[in-house]
Protein backbone atom coordinates (compact mmCIF):
# COMPACT_ATOMS: atom_id res chain seq x y z
CA UNK A 1 0.00 0.00 0.00
CA UNK A 2 2.88 2.33 0.70
CA UNK A 3 4.08 1.90 -2.85
CA UNK A 4 0.60 2.63 -4.23
CA UNK A 5 0.38 5.76 -2.15
CA UNK A 6 3.79 6.89 -3.31
CA UNK A 7 2.64 6.70 -6.93
CA UNK A 8 -0.77 8.31 -6.30
CA UNK A 9 -1.14 11.56 -8.31
CA UNK A 10 -3.60 12.90 -5.76
CA UNK A 11 -1.11 12.32 -2.96
CA UNK A 12 1.66 13.98 -5.01
CA UNK A 13 -0.55 17.01 -5.64
CA UNK A 14 -1.49 17.23 -1.98
CA UNK A 15 2.18 17.09 -0.95
CA UNK A 16 3.17 19.64 -3.59
CA UNK A 17 5.48 17.25 -5.44
CA UNK A 18 5.94 18.56 -8.99
CA UNK A 19 5.07 16.43 -11.99
CA UNK A 20 7.49 15.50 -14.75
CA UNK A 21 5.21 17.42 -17.11
CA UNK A 22 5.54 20.68 -15.15
CA UNK A 23 7.24 23.37 -17.29
CA UNK A 24 10.17 24.01 -14.94
CA UNK A 25 10.90 20.25 -14.65
CA UNK A 26 10.72 20.00 -18.43
CA UNK A 27 13.10 22.96 -18.69
CA UNK A 28 15.53 21.21 -16.34
CA UNK A 29 15.33 17.97 -18.34
CA UNK A 30 15.83 19.87 -21.59
CA UNK A 31 18.95 21.54 -20.20
CA UNK A 32 20.19 18.21 -18.89
CA UNK A 33 19.77 16.56 -22.30
CA UNK A 34 21.55 19.48 -23.96
CA UNK A 35 24.48 19.02 -21.58
CA UNK A 36 24.71 15.32 -22.44
CA UNK A 37 24.70 16.13 -26.15
CA UNK A 38 27.30 18.86 -25.65
CA UNK A 39 29.67 16.36 -24.05
CA UNK A 40 29.10 13.82 -26.83
CA UNK A 41 30.33 16.37 -29.36
CA UNK A 42 33.84 15.77 -27.98
CA UNK A 43 33.73 12.05 -28.80
CA UNK A 44 36.14 10.63 -31.36
CA UNK A 45 33.25 9.02 -33.25
CA UNK A 46 31.18 12.23 -33.55
CA UNK A 47 31.94 12.93 -37.20
CA UNK A 48 31.30 9.32 -38.18
CA UNK A 49 27.91 9.40 -36.45
CA UNK A 50 26.95 12.71 -38.02
CA UNK A 51 27.61 11.31 -41.48
CA UNK A 52 25.67 8.05 -41.19
CA UNK A 53 23.54 7.28 -44.21
CA UNK A 54 19.80 6.74 -43.60
CA UNK A 55 20.31 2.98 -43.98
CA UNK A 56 23.24 2.95 -41.54
CA UNK A 57 21.29 5.05 -39.04
CA UNK A 58 18.39 2.59 -39.24
CA UNK A 59 20.78 -0.35 -38.77
CA UNK A 60 22.28 1.31 -35.69
CA UNK A 61 18.81 1.84 -34.19
CA UNK A 62 17.92 -1.80 -34.84
CA UNK A 63 21.09 -3.01 -33.15
CA UNK A 64 20.38 -0.76 -30.15
CA UNK A 65 16.97 -2.41 -29.84
CA UNK A 66 18.39 -5.94 -30.13
CA UNK A 67 21.03 -5.10 -27.54
CA UNK A 68 18.34 -3.85 -25.14
CA UNK A 69 16.19 -6.95 -25.69
CA UNK A 70 19.09 -9.32 -25.07
CA UNK A 71 20.02 -7.47 -21.89
CA UNK A 72 16.52 -8.21 -20.61
CA UNK A 73 16.47 -11.84 -21.71
CA UNK A 74 19.77 -13.51 -22.59
CA UNK A 75 21.79 -11.80 -19.85
CA UNK A 76 19.68 -12.73 -16.86
CA UNK A 77 19.46 -15.73 -14.55
CA UNK A 78 16.15 -16.58 -16.18
CA UNK A 79 18.24 -17.89 -19.09
CA UNK A 80 19.05 -21.35 -17.72
CA UNK A 81 22.61 -22.59 -18.19
CA UNK A 82 25.67 -23.75 -16.26
CA UNK A 83 26.43 -20.25 -15.00
CA UNK A 84 23.14 -20.18 -13.14
CA UNK A 85 23.71 -23.63 -11.67
CA UNK A 86 27.13 -22.46 -10.49
CA UNK A 87 25.49 -19.43 -8.83
CA UNK A 88 27.44 -16.96 -10.97
CA UNK A 89 25.79 -13.58 -11.44
CA UNK A 90 24.77 -13.02 -15.05
CA UNK A 91 24.91 -9.55 -16.58
CA UNK A 92 25.83 -7.85 -19.87
CA UNK A 93 29.55 -7.11 -19.98
CA UNK A 94 30.48 -9.88 -17.55
CA UNK A 95 33.97 -11.42 -17.58
CA UNK A 96 34.98 -12.66 -21.01
CA UNK A 97 35.68 -16.30 -20.22
CA UNK A 98 32.30 -16.61 -18.49
CA UNK A 99 30.43 -14.75 -21.23
CA UNK A 100 32.03 -16.32 -24.32
CA UNK A 101 29.69 -19.30 -24.82
CA UNK A 102 26.59 -17.21 -24.16
CA UNK A 103 27.65 -14.34 -26.42
CA UNK A 104 28.12 -16.76 -29.33
CA UNK A 105 24.41 -17.71 -29.06
CA UNK A 106 23.18 -14.13 -29.37
CA UNK A 107 21.76 -12.12 -32.26
CA UNK A 108 24.42 -9.49 -31.62
CA UNK A 109 27.07 -12.15 -32.23
CA UNK A 110 25.60 -12.98 -35.64
CA UNK A 111 25.57 -9.27 -36.47
CA UNK A 112 29.10 -8.54 -35.24
CA UNK A 113 30.48 -11.66 -36.95
CA UNK A 114 29.35 -10.25 -40.31
CA UNK A 115 30.57 -6.73 -39.66
CA UNK A 116 33.42 -5.43 -41.86
CA UNK A 117 36.17 -4.79 -39.30
CA UNK A 118 38.68 -3.15 -41.60
CA UNK A 119 42.25 -3.75 -40.44
CA UNK A 120 43.77 -5.64 -37.51
CA UNK A 121 46.57 -3.39 -36.29
CA UNK A 122 47.80 -5.23 -33.20
CA UNK A 123 48.38 -8.97 -33.05
CA UNK A 124 51.28 -11.32 -32.41
CA UNK A 125 51.95 -13.95 -35.05
CA UNK A 126 52.68 -16.88 -32.75
CA UNK A 127 49.37 -16.33 -30.92
CA UNK A 128 47.21 -16.38 -34.07
CA UNK A 129 47.35 -20.16 -34.46
CA UNK A 130 44.32 -22.39 -34.93
CA UNK A 131 45.74 -24.92 -32.48
CA UNK A 132 43.62 -27.94 -33.49
CA UNK A 133 44.49 -27.40 -37.13
CA UNK A 134 48.21 -26.94 -36.42
CA UNK A 135 48.40 -30.12 -34.36
CA UNK A 136 46.64 -32.12 -37.07
CA UNK A 137 49.20 -30.81 -39.57
CA UNK A 138 52.00 -31.83 -37.22
CA UNK A 139 50.54 -35.33 -36.77
CA UNK A 140 50.44 -35.74 -40.56
CA UNK A 141 54.10 -34.79 -41.10
CA UNK A 142 56.99 -37.21 -40.66
CA UNK A 143 59.71 -35.94 -38.38
CA UNK A 144 57.71 -33.58 -36.16
CA UNK A 145 58.74 -34.27 -32.55
CA UNK A 146 58.15 -33.04 -29.04
CA UNK A 147 61.01 -32.43 -26.65
CA UNK A 148 60.99 -31.48 -22.99
CA UNK A 149 63.33 -30.01 -20.38
CA UNK A 150 62.68 -33.10 -18.26
CA UNK A 151 60.32 -36.04 -17.73
CA UNK A 152 56.59 -35.29 -17.90
CA UNK A 153 55.72 -38.21 -15.66
CA UNK A 154 53.47 -36.46 -13.11
CA UNK A 155 50.64 -33.89 -13.23
CA UNK A 156 52.83 -31.20 -11.66
CA UNK A 157 55.62 -31.82 -14.19
CA UNK A 158 53.13 -31.66 -17.06
CA UNK A 159 51.90 -28.38 -15.62
CA UNK A 160 55.25 -26.64 -15.19
CA UNK A 161 58.05 -28.30 -17.18
CA UNK A 162 59.11 -26.50 -20.34
CA UNK A 163 58.64 -28.27 -23.66
CA UNK A 164 58.54 -27.46 -27.34
CA UNK A 165 58.14 -28.97 -30.78
CA UNK A 166 61.01 -29.66 -33.13
CA UNK A 167 61.85 -31.58 -36.31
CA UNK A 168 64.22 -34.49 -36.68
CA UNK A 169 64.47 -37.51 -38.94
CA UNK A 170 67.59 -38.86 -37.29
CA UNK A 171 67.51 -38.14 -33.54
CA UNK A 172 63.89 -39.05 -32.82
CA UNK A 173 63.44 -41.88 -30.30
CA UNK A 174 60.22 -43.83 -30.87
CA UNK A 175 60.85 -46.30 -28.04
CA UNK A 176 61.46 -43.64 -25.40
CA UNK A 177 58.52 -42.26 -23.41
CA UNK A 178 58.44 -38.58 -22.56
CA UNK A 179 55.90 -39.51 -19.85
CA UNK A 180 58.35 -41.77 -17.99
CA UNK A 181 60.79 -40.89 -15.20
CA UNK A 182 63.58 -42.36 -17.35
CA UNK A 183 63.15 -39.73 -20.08
CA UNK A 184 66.40 -37.87 -20.75
CA UNK A 185 65.95 -34.08 -21.11
CA UNK A 186 65.76 -32.69 -24.67
CA UNK A 187 65.31 -36.09 -26.33
CA UNK A 188 63.04 -35.64 -29.38
CA UNK A 189 60.05 -38.00 -29.40
CA UNK A 190 57.79 -38.30 -32.49
CA UNK A 191 54.63 -36.33 -31.79
CA UNK A 192 52.41 -39.23 -32.79
CA UNK A 193 54.21 -41.55 -30.37
CA UNK A 194 53.92 -39.04 -27.53
CA UNK A 195 50.27 -38.27 -28.26
CA UNK A 196 49.09 -41.85 -28.60
CA UNK A 197 50.88 -42.90 -25.41
CA UNK A 198 49.49 -40.00 -23.34
CA UNK A 199 48.22 -41.65 -20.17
CA UNK A 200 45.13 -39.47 -19.72
CA UNK A 201 43.06 -40.09 -22.85
CA UNK A 202 45.57 -40.78 -25.59
CA UNK A 203 45.72 -38.35 -28.52
CA UNK A 204 42.55 -36.48 -27.49
CA UNK A 205 43.90 -36.00 -23.98
CA UNK A 206 47.26 -34.94 -25.41
CA UNK A 207 45.60 -32.19 -27.46
CA UNK A 208 43.73 -30.97 -24.39
CA UNK A 209 46.99 -30.91 -22.44
CA UNK A 210 48.67 -28.86 -25.17
CA UNK A 211 45.72 -26.48 -25.11
CA UNK A 212 46.01 -26.08 -21.34
CA UNK A 213 49.69 -25.14 -21.75
CA UNK A 214 49.10 -22.65 -24.57
CA UNK A 215 45.97 -20.89 -23.28
CA UNK A 216 45.14 -18.85 -20.23
CA UNK A 217 42.35 -21.07 -19.01
CA UNK A 218 39.04 -19.82 -17.64
CA UNK A 219 40.14 -20.77 -14.13
CA UNK A 220 43.40 -18.83 -14.51
CA UNK A 221 41.55 -15.84 -15.98
CA UNK A 222 39.26 -15.60 -12.96
CA UNK A 223 42.09 -15.59 -10.37
CA UNK A 224 42.42 -11.80 -10.27
CA UNK A 225 43.74 -11.95 -6.72
CA UNK A 226 46.99 -13.38 -8.12
CA UNK A 227 47.67 -10.14 -10.00
CA UNK A 228 49.00 -9.41 -13.51
CA UNK A 229 52.51 -10.83 -12.99
CA UNK A 230 51.25 -14.36 -12.46
CA UNK A 231 49.01 -14.13 -15.55
CA UNK A 232 51.96 -12.83 -17.56
CA UNK A 233 54.15 -15.75 -16.47
CA UNK A 234 51.67 -18.17 -17.99
CA UNK A 235 51.12 -15.89 -20.99
CA UNK A 236 54.80 -15.66 -21.90
CA UNK A 237 55.31 -19.41 -21.48
CA UNK A 238 52.83 -20.05 -24.32
CA UNK A 239 54.77 -18.26 -27.08
CA UNK A 240 57.80 -20.61 -27.38
CA UNK A 241 55.48 -23.63 -27.57
CA UNK A 242 53.24 -22.12 -30.25
CA UNK A 243 56.19 -20.71 -32.16
CA UNK A 244 57.99 -24.05 -32.21
CA UNK A 245 54.83 -25.67 -33.61
CA UNK A 246 54.43 -23.33 -36.59
CA UNK A 247 58.02 -22.31 -37.40
CA UNK A 248 58.66 -25.30 -39.65
CA UNK A 249 58.24 -24.50 -43.34
CA UNK A 250 55.63 -27.12 -44.36
CA UNK A 251 53.34 -26.04 -41.49
CA UNK A 252 54.31 -22.37 -41.59
CA UNK A 253 53.39 -21.81 -45.24
CA UNK A 254 49.94 -23.33 -44.70
CA UNK A 255 49.57 -21.39 -41.45
CA UNK A 256 50.12 -18.04 -43.16
CA UNK A 257 47.51 -18.87 -45.81
CA UNK A 258 45.06 -20.10 -43.16
CA UNK A 259 45.63 -17.02 -41.03
CA UNK A 260 44.81 -14.74 -43.96
CA UNK A 261 41.68 -16.77 -44.70
CA UNK A 262 40.49 -16.70 -41.09
CA UNK A 263 40.97 -12.95 -40.89
CA UNK A 264 39.06 -12.42 -44.11
CA UNK A 265 36.25 -14.69 -42.88
CA UNK A 266 36.04 -12.53 -39.74
CA UNK A 267 35.69 -9.31 -41.71
CA UNK A 268 39.35 -8.26 -41.60
CA UNK A 269 40.91 -7.15 -44.90
CA UNK A 270 44.40 -6.20 -43.74
CA UNK A 271 46.72 -6.99 -40.83
CA UNK A 272 49.84 -5.49 -39.27
CA UNK A 273 51.47 -8.43 -37.49
CA UNK A 274 54.18 -8.48 -34.85
CA UNK A 275 56.70 -11.21 -34.13
CA UNK A 276 59.46 -11.28 -31.54
CA UNK A 277 61.83 -13.11 -33.91
CA UNK A 278 62.96 -15.22 -30.99
CA UNK A 279 61.88 -18.79 -31.82
CA UNK A 280 64.16 -20.22 -34.56
CA UNK A 281 62.81 -21.15 -38.00
CA UNK A 282 63.52 -24.31 -39.98
CA UNK A 283 63.14 -24.95 -43.70
CA UNK A 284 61.60 -28.13 -45.09
CA UNK A 285 63.76 -31.23 -44.70
CA UNK A 286 66.48 -29.40 -42.77
CA UNK A 287 67.68 -30.68 -39.40
CA UNK A 288 69.36 -27.35 -38.65
CA UNK A 289 67.63 -24.07 -37.78
CA UNK A 290 68.10 -21.06 -40.07
CA UNK A 291 70.81 -18.64 -38.99
CA UNK A 292 68.49 -15.66 -39.57
CA UNK A 293 64.86 -14.98 -40.47
CA UNK A 294 65.29 -14.43 -44.21
CA UNK A 295 63.54 -17.67 -45.16
CA UNK A 296 60.75 -17.11 -42.69
CA UNK A 297 59.98 -13.66 -44.13
CA UNK A 298 60.41 -14.84 -47.72
CA UNK A 299 57.94 -17.66 -47.15
CA UNK A 300 55.53 -15.28 -45.42
CA UNK A 301 55.71 -12.77 -48.25
CA UNK A 302 55.24 -15.53 -50.81
CA UNK A 303 52.16 -17.02 -49.14
CA UNK A 304 50.51 -13.63 -48.56
CA UNK A 305 50.86 -12.76 -52.24
CA UNK A 306 49.59 -16.18 -53.30
CA UNK A 307 46.56 -15.80 -51.09
CA UNK A 308 45.78 -12.32 -52.43
CA UNK A 309 45.97 -13.68 -55.97
CA UNK A 310 43.70 -16.67 -55.21
CA UNK A 311 39.93 -16.87 -55.62
CA UNK A 312 39.42 -17.33 -51.87
CA UNK A 313 41.66 -14.33 -51.15
CA UNK A 314 39.63 -11.89 -53.21
CA UNK A 315 39.20 -8.70 -51.22
CA UNK A 316 42.16 -9.31 -48.92
CA UNK A 317 44.31 -6.19 -49.00
CA UNK A 318 47.45 -7.74 -47.56
CA UNK A 319 49.63 -8.03 -44.47
CA UNK A 320 52.84 -6.47 -43.20
CA UNK A 321 55.18 -7.16 -40.31
CA UNK A 322 56.19 -4.87 -37.45
CA UNK A 323 59.60 -6.13 -36.34
CA UNK A 324 59.76 -6.50 -32.58
CA UNK A 325 62.48 -6.96 -29.99
CA UNK A 326 61.89 -8.32 -26.51
CA UNK A 327 62.13 -5.31 -24.22
CA UNK A 328 63.83 -7.25 -21.42
CA UNK A 329 66.91 -7.90 -23.59
CA UNK A 330 70.21 -6.26 -22.70
CA UNK A 331 71.82 -3.63 -24.90
CA UNK A 332 73.87 -6.07 -26.98
CA UNK A 333 70.84 -8.26 -27.77
CA UNK A 334 68.66 -5.24 -28.60
CA UNK A 335 71.27 -3.85 -31.02
CA UNK A 336 71.63 -7.27 -32.65
CA UNK A 337 67.87 -7.44 -33.22
CA UNK A 338 67.81 -3.89 -34.57
CA UNK A 339 70.55 -4.77 -37.06
CA UNK A 340 68.51 -7.78 -38.22
CA UNK A 341 65.49 -5.53 -38.63
CA UNK A 342 67.39 -3.14 -40.88
CA UNK A 343 68.85 -6.02 -42.91
CA UNK A 344 65.39 -7.54 -43.43
CA UNK A 345 63.91 -4.15 -44.33
CA UNK A 346 66.49 -3.89 -47.10
CA UNK A 347 65.59 -7.41 -48.27
CA UNK A 348 61.79 -7.07 -47.86
CA UNK A 349 60.96 -3.36 -48.10
CA UNK A 350 57.25 -3.97 -48.70
CA UNK A 351 56.86 -6.47 -45.86
CA UNK A 352 58.60 -4.74 -42.93
CA UNK A 353 56.35 -1.89 -41.80
CA UNK A 354 57.91 -0.70 -38.55
CA UNK A 355 59.62 -1.44 -35.25
CA UNK A 356 58.42 -2.13 -31.69
CA UNK A 357 59.52 -3.61 -28.36
CA UNK A 358 57.39 -6.30 -26.74
CA UNK A 359 57.04 -8.27 -23.53
CA UNK A 360 55.62 -7.37 -20.14
CA UNK A 361 56.17 -3.66 -19.64
CA UNK A 362 56.13 -3.93 -15.84
CA UNK A 363 59.15 -6.26 -15.81
CA UNK A 364 60.91 -5.05 -18.97
CA UNK A 365 63.18 -2.11 -19.66
CA UNK A 366 61.28 1.18 -19.97
CA UNK A 367 61.65 3.20 -23.17
CA UNK A 368 63.61 5.84 -21.25
CA UNK A 369 66.28 3.23 -20.52
CA UNK A 370 66.19 2.07 -24.15
CA UNK A 371 66.64 5.61 -25.52
CA UNK A 372 70.33 5.14 -26.51
CA UNK A 373 69.52 2.04 -28.57
CA UNK A 374 66.48 3.71 -30.16
CA UNK A 375 68.47 6.79 -31.22
CA UNK A 376 71.19 4.48 -32.55
CA UNK A 377 68.54 2.62 -34.53
CA UNK A 378 67.16 5.81 -36.04
CA UNK A 379 70.65 7.00 -37.04
CA UNK A 380 71.60 3.61 -38.52
CA UNK A 381 68.35 3.46 -40.49
CA UNK A 382 69.15 6.83 -42.03
CA UNK A 383 72.69 5.70 -42.88
CA UNK A 384 71.26 2.54 -44.47
CA UNK A 385 68.77 4.48 -46.57
CA UNK A 386 65.64 3.05 -44.90
CA UNK A 387 62.83 4.59 -42.88
CA UNK A 388 61.42 2.24 -40.22
CA UNK A 389 58.83 4.04 -38.07
CA UNK A 390 57.97 3.21 -34.48
CA UNK A 391 54.72 1.53 -33.40
CA UNK A 392 55.37 1.23 -29.67
CA UNK A 393 53.61 -0.79 -27.00
CA UNK A 394 53.11 1.68 -24.14
CA UNK A 395 50.87 2.11 -21.12
CA UNK A 396 49.96 -1.59 -20.82
CA UNK A 397 50.15 -1.24 -17.05
CA UNK A 398 48.22 -0.38 -13.91
CA UNK A 399 50.93 2.07 -12.86
CA UNK A 400 50.43 5.80 -12.47
CA UNK A 401 53.52 7.97 -12.73
CA UNK A 402 56.08 5.20 -12.42
CA UNK A 403 58.72 4.55 -15.10
CA UNK A 404 56.49 2.00 -16.84
CA UNK A 405 53.47 4.27 -17.06
CA UNK A 406 55.80 6.98 -18.36
CA UNK A 407 56.58 4.86 -21.42
CA UNK A 408 53.66 6.81 -22.88
CA UNK A 409 55.68 10.04 -22.68
CA UNK A 410 58.66 8.46 -24.43
CA UNK A 411 56.54 6.76 -27.10
CA UNK A 412 55.00 10.09 -28.07
CA UNK A 413 58.29 12.03 -27.92
CA UNK A 414 60.02 9.36 -30.03
CA UNK A 415 57.42 9.77 -32.76
CA UNK A 416 55.36 6.59 -32.51
CA UNK A 417 52.61 6.47 -35.12
CA UNK A 418 50.33 4.30 -33.03
CA UNK A 419 50.37 3.15 -29.40
CA UNK A 420 49.81 -0.49 -28.55
CA UNK A 421 47.26 -0.79 -25.71
CA UNK A 422 47.64 2.68 -24.15
CA UNK A 423 45.70 1.33 -21.17
CA UNK A 424 46.96 3.97 -18.72
CA UNK A 425 46.69 6.91 -21.14
CA UNK A 426 43.38 8.06 -19.64
CA UNK A 427 45.31 9.21 -16.54
CA UNK A 428 47.31 11.77 -18.57
CA UNK A 429 45.33 14.81 -19.77
CA UNK A 430 48.33 16.46 -21.43
CA UNK A 431 49.26 13.30 -23.33
CA UNK A 432 45.66 12.88 -24.44
CA UNK A 433 45.84 16.32 -26.04
CA UNK A 434 49.19 15.48 -27.65
CA UNK A 435 47.91 12.17 -29.03
CA UNK A 436 44.96 13.97 -30.62
CA UNK A 437 47.14 16.76 -32.00
CA UNK A 438 49.71 14.38 -33.46
CA UNK A 439 47.01 12.01 -34.74
CA UNK A 440 48.37 8.96 -32.91
CA UNK A 441 45.99 6.00 -32.82
CA UNK A 442 45.52 3.74 -29.78
CA UNK A 443 45.51 0.02 -30.66
CA UNK A 444 43.10 -1.07 -27.93
CA UNK A 445 42.83 -4.75 -26.95
CA UNK A 446 40.00 -5.05 -24.39
CA UNK A 447 39.87 -8.85 -24.06
CA UNK A 448 43.65 -9.01 -23.69
CA UNK A 449 43.65 -6.34 -20.98
CA UNK A 450 40.95 -8.19 -19.08
CA UNK A 451 42.47 -11.67 -19.31
CA UNK A 452 45.88 -10.29 -18.29
CA UNK A 453 44.19 -8.74 -15.24
CA UNK A 454 44.45 -5.05 -15.97
CA UNK A 455 40.68 -4.76 -15.52
CA UNK A 456 37.96 -6.97 -14.09
CA UNK A 457 35.71 -6.94 -17.14
CA UNK A 458 34.86 -4.86 -20.20
CA UNK A 459 32.81 -2.62 -17.90
CA UNK A 460 35.91 -1.28 -16.16
CA UNK A 461 38.07 -0.87 -19.27
CA UNK A 462 39.33 2.69 -19.91
CA UNK A 463 38.67 2.79 -23.67
CA UNK A 464 35.33 4.64 -23.23
CA UNK A 465 37.21 7.41 -21.39
CA UNK A 466 39.55 7.82 -24.37
CA UNK A 467 36.70 7.80 -26.89
CA UNK A 468 34.84 10.41 -24.84
CA UNK A 469 37.92 12.64 -24.93
CA UNK A 470 38.21 12.39 -28.71
CA UNK A 471 41.21 10.03 -28.87
CA UNK A 472 41.35 7.97 -32.10
CA UNK A 473 41.27 4.23 -31.31
CA UNK A 474 40.80 0.88 -32.97
CA UNK A 475 39.90 -2.56 -31.62
CA UNK A 476 42.43 -5.41 -31.84
CA UNK A 477 42.54 -9.02 -30.64
CA UNK A 478 46.23 -9.16 -29.59
CA UNK A 479 46.74 -12.91 -28.89
CA UNK A 480 43.53 -14.88 -29.57
CA UNK A 481 45.04 -18.38 -29.28
CA UNK A 482 46.36 -17.70 -25.78
CA UNK A 483 43.60 -15.42 -24.52
CA UNK A 484 40.70 -17.66 -25.49
CA UNK A 485 39.04 -15.83 -28.38
CA UNK A 486 39.84 -18.64 -30.81
CA UNK A 487 39.51 -18.46 -34.58
CA UNK A 488 36.98 -15.59 -34.65
CA UNK A 489 39.17 -13.45 -32.46
CA UNK A 490 38.25 -9.97 -33.68
CA UNK A 491 34.50 -10.57 -33.34
CA UNK A 492 34.88 -11.21 -29.61
CA UNK A 493 36.51 -7.85 -28.95
CA UNK A 494 33.93 -6.08 -31.12
CA UNK A 495 31.07 -7.87 -29.36
CA UNK A 496 32.42 -7.13 -25.89
CA UNK A 497 32.71 -3.43 -26.72
CA UNK A 498 29.23 -3.28 -28.24
CA UNK A 499 27.57 -5.04 -25.31
CA UNK A 500 29.64 -3.43 -22.58
CA UNK A 501 29.35 0.30 -23.32
CA UNK A 502 26.08 2.17 -23.67
CA UNK A 503 27.62 5.13 -25.51
CA UNK A 504 29.19 3.04 -28.27
CA UNK A 505 26.52 1.25 -30.29
CA UNK A 506 26.95 0.01 -33.84
CA UNK A 507 27.93 3.50 -35.01
CA UNK A 508 30.76 3.58 -32.49
CA UNK A 509 31.94 0.16 -33.67
CA UNK A 510 31.85 1.43 -37.24
CA UNK A 511 34.00 4.40 -36.29
CA UNK A 512 36.57 2.14 -34.62
CA UNK A 513 36.70 -0.06 -37.73
CA UNK A 514 37.08 2.95 -40.01
CA UNK A 515 39.92 4.19 -37.79
CA UNK A 516 41.73 0.89 -38.26
CA UNK A 517 41.76 1.43 -42.03
CA UNK A 518 42.74 5.09 -41.68
CA UNK A 519 45.77 4.23 -39.51
CA UNK A 520 46.88 1.00 -41.25
CA UNK A 521 50.42 0.96 -42.67
CA UNK A 522 49.51 -0.19 -46.17
CA UNK A 523 52.81 1.12 -47.54
CA UNK A 524 55.80 3.22 -46.46
CA UNK A 525 55.20 6.88 -45.62
CA UNK A 526 57.45 9.64 -44.35
CA UNK A 527 56.35 11.12 -41.04
CA UNK A 528 54.83 14.12 -42.84
CA UNK A 529 53.09 11.94 -45.44
CA UNK A 530 51.67 9.70 -42.71
CA UNK A 531 50.01 12.56 -40.80
CA UNK A 532 48.67 14.17 -43.98
CA UNK A 533 47.36 10.86 -45.32
CA UNK A 534 45.57 10.10 -42.06
CA UNK A 535 44.11 13.60 -42.03
CA UNK A 536 42.94 13.45 -45.66
CA UNK A 537 41.13 10.12 -45.29
CA UNK A 538 38.89 9.44 -48.28
CA UNK A 539 39.85 12.83 -49.75
CA UNK A 540 43.42 11.66 -50.29
CA UNK A 541 44.87 10.27 -53.48
CA UNK A 542 46.75 7.16 -52.34
CA UNK A 543 46.11 3.59 -51.27
CA UNK A 544 44.68 4.63 -47.91
CA UNK A 545 41.95 6.71 -49.51
CA UNK A 546 41.00 3.84 -51.81
CA UNK A 547 40.88 1.37 -48.93
CA UNK A 548 38.71 3.73 -46.89
CA UNK A 549 36.27 4.09 -49.78
CA UNK A 550 36.19 0.32 -50.18
CA UNK A 551 35.55 -0.17 -46.46
CA UNK A 552 32.70 2.37 -46.52
CA UNK A 553 31.12 0.37 -49.34
CA UNK A 554 31.37 -2.78 -47.22
CA UNK A 555 29.91 -0.92 -44.22
CA UNK A 556 26.90 0.30 -46.21
CA UNK A 557 26.27 -3.19 -47.58
CA UNK A 558 26.50 -4.61 -44.06
CA UNK A 559 24.06 -2.01 -42.68
CA UNK A 560 21.62 -2.84 -45.48
CA UNK A 561 21.89 -6.52 -44.47
CA UNK A 562 21.12 -5.64 -40.84
CA UNK A 563 18.02 -3.73 -41.93
CA UNK A 564 16.84 -6.52 -44.24
CA UNK A 565 17.53 -9.28 -41.72
CA UNK A 566 16.30 -7.69 -38.52
CA UNK A 567 14.39 -4.54 -39.43
CA UNK A 568 10.95 -5.95 -40.24
CA UNK A 569 10.34 -7.43 -36.82
CA UNK A 570 13.05 -7.44 -34.15
CA UNK A 571 11.20 -10.24 -32.34
CA UNK A 572 11.61 -12.69 -35.20
CA UNK A 573 14.55 -15.04 -35.15
CA UNK A 574 17.01 -14.33 -38.03
CA UNK A 575 16.57 -16.56 -41.03
CA UNK A 576 19.16 -19.26 -41.43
Amino acid sequence: MALDAANDPAWEQAEGVPSLSDPFIQKYLSGRDALVEQEKKQRSDRVFRENLSPTAAEACAIVDQIRFEEQQTLWTKDYEDTLVRQHVDVFPGMMFSLAKDRMEKSKLWKIVSKMPKGALLHCHLEAMVDLDWALEEAFALDGVCITSDGPLSSPIERLKTGFSFTYSTTAAKERVSIWADTYAPNTPIPITTAADSFSDGGRKGFIEWIRSRTTITSEEHLKHHEGPNEAWRKFLSCFPILGSLIYYEPIYRKFIRKLCQQLLDDGVNYVDMRSAFYTPYRCAGQDEFDKDYFNMLEHMDDEIEKFKASAEGKGFWGARMIWTTIRAFDKRAVIKSMKQCIEMKLEFPNLIAGYDLVGQEDLGRPLQDLAPELFWFRKTCAESGVDIPFFFHAGETLGDGDSIDENLFDAILLGTRRIGHGFSLYKHPLLIDMVKEKRILIESCPVSNEVLRLCGSIMSHPLPALLARGVPCSLCNDDPTILGQGVMGMSHDFWQALQGWENLGLAGLGSLAENSVRWASFEDYTAKEWVQDVKDGTMGKGVRAERLKEWIGKWEKFCAWVVDEYGVDENLEPSE
